[in-house]
C-alpha cells in the first residue's frame, strides 16, 4: 500500500527523498520503497522519519 501521507509530508517541507534519507540515516531507495509500499520500515525507522518531518506515527503510518 502506497504511503501518500509520507510523500505529502515530505513534499510539504520541500524535502527530497535524498534529504529525508540523509536525515534518518538510510538510502534514498529505502525512502522510495516505503513511499511505494514495497518496504515495511522498522518502528525505529518510522519514529526517525516522524521526527524528521515533525509528524506523529498516526499522521504517517496508521489509518
Amino acid at each position: 500500500m502506497k504511503n501518500l501521507k509520507l510523500k505529502a509530508a515530505r513534499a510539504l517541507l520541500d524535502m527530497s527523498q535524498q534529504d529525508l534519507a540523509d536525515k534518518v540515516g538510510v538510502s534514498r531507495q529505502t525512502i522510495n520503497a516505503i513511499e511505494k509500499g514495497d518496504y515495511n520500515p522498522t518502528i525505529n525507522l518510522c519514529i526517525a522519519i516522524c521526527k524528521a518531518l515533525n509528524k506523529t506515527l498516526d499522521d504517517l503510518f496508521w489509518e
